[in-house]
């Protein structure tokens, strides 16, 4: 049966949703303003399998968001070139110490019997990791995983929203300021226009509260604001793995001489999304500390986006109990490039009625929206 389903949100989360439902016919309406979208503003890592958070649950979901990216990329392959849009190239990660890296070692050699994409497991010296970065400046020692990947949240974001056009859906650019649910249907209001859906897909990040507190409920979703540096280079970066250093600022390397610093984690931000040039310039000094190289290069242009957290920093996605035919993602924060694939298709599932790996996942909003 073909349904009438809106997505407000056209990030990872709400541009996999609703390709997943346009391949299956399903007629597909897309609501995103495209104001701070955390996706378009984003180029991450996807290497779950070495975080060391505790939260096991949290760890299934990234770690078979990753494990998903094969099949999301094969199947967008089919029609689209993907080749700047995600690349496995490897991870380089460093920690303070020899014993935390062989710990880390350890750790990976454990999760790969049950996530064998994570791939080949190696600890290299200075010398060996110049065989992969000639350019890099650190001297210490780093791990290697060779099932690491790179990922464009923008370039990802654009193929996804083109197909879901092509195959005859409507993406609408403008904001959604009511929505209702009246007469077992939901009502979008978008630009003064009100489209009607069977079923509705609120993925629309840390705005997500905009449209629910006005229905009376508490939302716990607060904003993050990141950026992002890009560098043109002349550097021949082809095949370069992902840098993890030290701290936060993570050196991403695409073909042709890109490479992507950053990126910032501000919580107290909120929505603002101006340029902060000390900012930005303190993502170049740190990534020139990495690969003194880059103190050639210029910034060539900015990314700024805002993440969706909780007070208990865990995504969420399912129902709400006393919502009807409204499915709900946030929260996903800096996971969200590993994380938002698995979900959106998980959502897509649901709405077909379809069982998923996730249904423990279903009830989740109530602990996060609930009625005032």
């Amino acid at each position: 049966m073909t349904k009438r389903i809106g997505i407000i949100g056209a990030g990872i989360v709400g541009s996999t949703t609703a390709y997943y439902l346009a391949k299956e016919g399903q007629e597909i309406t897309v609501f995103d303003e495209g104001v701070g979208q955390a996706t378009s503003a984003a180029a991450g890592i996807i290497s779950p399998w070495l975080s060391q958070r505790r939260n096991k649950e949290w760890y299934f979901l990234a770690k078979e968001g990753a494990k998903f990216y094969h099949t999301l990329i094969k199947d967008l392959s089919e029609t689209t070139d993907t080749t700047p849009i995600y690349q496995q190239t490897g991870t380089l990660l460093y920690k303070k110490n020899q014993k935390l890296l062989e710990k880390l070692e350890k750790l990976a050699t454990e999760r790969k019997i049950d996530a064998p994409e994570i791939g080949e497991i190696a600890t290299l010296t200075p010398t060996e990791i110049k065989t992969y970065i000639p350019n890099i400046s650190i001297e210490d020692n780093a791990l290697y995983i060779s099932g690491g990947a790179k990922i464009d949240g923008a370039a990802l974001v654009s193929a996804l929203t083109h197909e879901v056009e092509s195959l005859g859906n409507t993406i609408i650019s403008d904001k959604v300021t009511i929505i209702n649910y009246i007469d077992n249907q939901w009502q979008v209001t978008s630009n003064n226009n009100i489209y009607t859906f069977d079923q509705l897909v609120l993925a629309s990040g840390a705005w997500i509260g905009e449209l629910l507190r006005p229905l009376n409920f508490y939302v716990d979703v607060r904003p993050q604001k990141g950026q992002l540096i890009e560098l043109d280079t002349n550097l021949d970066t082809t095949n370069w793995p992902v840098i993890m250093p030290v701290g936060e600022t993570d050196i991403i390397p695409f073909d042709q001489g890109k490479i992507l610093i950053g990126a910032t984690h501000q919580n107290e931000a909120g929505f603002n999304l101006e340029k902060e040039p000390d900012v930005l310039n303190t993502l170049k000094e740190q990534g020139t500390n990495i690969m003194k190289d880059l103190a050639n290069f210029d910034i060539k242009h900015t990314r700024i986006g805002t993440r969706a957290y909780t007070s208990d920093f865990s995504p969420f996605f399912g129902e709400i109990s006393t919502l009807p035919n409204l499915l709900v993602a946030s929260g996903l924060g800096s996971s969200g490039l590993t994380t938002g694939p698995i979900i959106g298709k998980t959502l897509a599932d649901w709405c077909l009625e379809k069982t998923t790996d996730f249904e423990n996942y279903r009830s989740k909003p109530n602990s996060y929206i609930y009625p005032n």
